[in-house]
């Protein structure tokens, strides 16, 4: 089951989320909106229900976080997009990908103090 949210989450939820799905949570943003969900099996997942819930399919991008060593990743092939000018896996543009890794810090905020 995959957890969308716009607000902070809290440690239970980190822990949750941890429970159900490991050390390693596929992320999927918007970035417009600054909407996360969290956990699943594909980031497609996460998008469809970003797109159903009124994201921009250009706002949406995929990546990670490792929550024992805090490493998060901006990398899905999600992200593949050579129409936006994003041939890689990884979030190419560095503006998308520092907002990106932006929102996934304030919204575990918990895991940084």
């Amino acid at each position: 089951m995959m957890k969308f949210t716009d607000k902070v989450l809290t440690p239970e939820e980190i822990e949750r989320l941890r429970k159900q799905f490991g050390r390693y949570l596929k992320l999927t943003i918007d970035l417009e909106n600054k909407w996360l969900v969290a956990g699943g099996n594909l980031h497609a997942d996460a998008e469809k229900l970003l797109l159903e819930k009124g994201s921009k399919q250009d706002d949406i991008w995929g990546g990670g976080i490792d929550l024992e060593e805090k490493l998060i990743d901006t990398s899905a092939v999600l992200n593949l997009r050579p129409m936006l000018n994003n041939d890689s896996l990884e979030i190419l543009d560095q503006g998308k990908r520092e907002k990106f890794i932006e929102i996934i810090k304030n919204y575990f905020r918990e895991l940084w103090r």
